[in-house]
């Protein structure tokens, strides 16, 4: 099968852009001296996981317990879940424990460490910092930091893994010194709360970070053993727009087709609506020039933009493009195929059960690679 003989919308894979853009982050890792322990709530998959874990500890990050128990199924037994793990899914994490994953849940309250403390199942936890995201996460307490962790030591049947935080925020800059001044504080608010507990004579072995910004920008990360960015592997137009990477470095996006002109309103539909895209409007933050609609359309077989072509409009179904040049409705005929470049691939790629896989330079699918999307 060809690309150009997919049934739409689709979501297609270049395997060989993956692979690069995972062996750049690999080497950025070896950089900064840290472990890499990629999040796979972008991809999804056991097939991505195995290129963004290549050279590395093994280590995996994971935004569901459906991810985890999907990643251990698939040889990944070193999983973080990064989302704080409320008292009604213990049971279910000390079960993925209990056939020999190395599970690390996360927690950030007195009420979470005191269920697990209580919980008859093993539990291995994190304490998530509050590095500035203001989302999740101990908020500059050190007491309440203390408290937590004296809960864990306490506790018969935990172990306090180590401290962890997530600068989310660095999605809010848009300089290389925004990004490395929100590294810096991502760092060093992970260092200074294992420090504080390590002062108490608490272990701290795992001190981690992660964004795939500040992974790119941090000065250094010393006193950090991990950092965990994710959305680097398959890239999207709003990563681009930071400076994260490059437009020709997005790695996953939607096959559409062309279902209707209407020159007298001077646009033409697509197939690809606001199911088949997600409706985030990501780039809109990045000012006129930087605003992609909905998406961006870029040749089916090379990938390369199409005359700034945007979808400035979805319904459920129907992704409305505004057509400038009425020269485009030769060029893009009913029925034409084309790539659209995904705002915020995360949001993207979950509407598929999928990924069709090909080669840069080839339109020819060679592979299936499963998501395990759910929860």
């Amino acid at each position: 099968m060809k690309l150009s003989d997919l049934q739409t919308p689709c979501l297609i894979l270049d395997k060989t852009r993956l692979a690069r853009n995972c062996s750049r982050m690999s080497a950025r890792a070896a950089e900064l001296g840290v472990a890499l322990r990629p999040h796979m709530k972008t991809g999804k998959s056991a097939e991505i996981a195995k290129l963004a874990t290549a050279g590395q500890p093994g280590g995996v990050t994971v935004s569901t317990l459906a991810e985890a128990e999907y990643l251990f199924e698939h040889g990944f037994p070193d999983i973080l879940y990064a989302v704080c793990i409320p008292p009604s899914k213990l049971d279910r994490a000390a079960a993925l424990t209990a056939k020999g994953a190395d599970l690390k849940i996360l927690i950030d309250s007195l009420e979470a460490a005191e269920a697990i403390a209580a919980h008859p199942g093993r539990h291995s936890v994190m304490i998530e910092v509050d590095c500035g995201e203001h989302r999740t996460g101990v908020d500059h307490d050190k007491a309440l930091l203390l408290e937590i962790a004296l809960i864990l030591a306490d506790a018969e049947r935990a172990t306090l893994a180590g401290v962890m935080t997530h600068a989310g925020h660095s999605y809010r800059g848009r300089t290389p010194d925004d990004m490395r001044a929100v590294a810096a504080t991502e760092r060093d608010s992970a260092v200074a709360a294992a420090e504080a507990l390590r002062a108490e004579g608490l272990a701290c072995p795992i001190v981690s970070v992660g964004s795939t910004p500040t992974a790119l920008y941090a000065d250094h990360l010393e006193g950090v053993t991990e950092m965990r960015p994710g959305v680097y592997t398959l890239g999207d137009l709003f990563q681009a727009g930071i400076g994260s990477h490059g437009i020709e470095d997005i790695a996953s996006s939607v096959v559409a087709s062309v279902i209707s002109h209407n020159r007298g309103r001077g646009t033409l539909m697509l197939d690809a609506g606001g199911i088949a895209l997600s409706k985030d409007r990501s780039t809109e933050a990045l000012g006129e020039s930087g605003d992609m609609g909905f998406g961006l359309l870029a040749d089916l077989e090379t990938g390369t933009p199409l005359d700034g072509l945007t979808i400035r409009g979805t319904h459920q179904e129907h992704g409305e493009v505004a057509v400038g040049d009425p020269a485009l409705y030769d060029k893009l005929p009913i029925g034409a195929k084309v790539r659209v470049l995904p705002n915020h691939v995360c949001m993207t790629v979950a509407a598929y059960e999928g990924y069709e896989v090909f080669a840069e330079g080839s339109d020819e699918i060679v592979a299936h690679w499963k998501r395990r999307n759910g929860w």
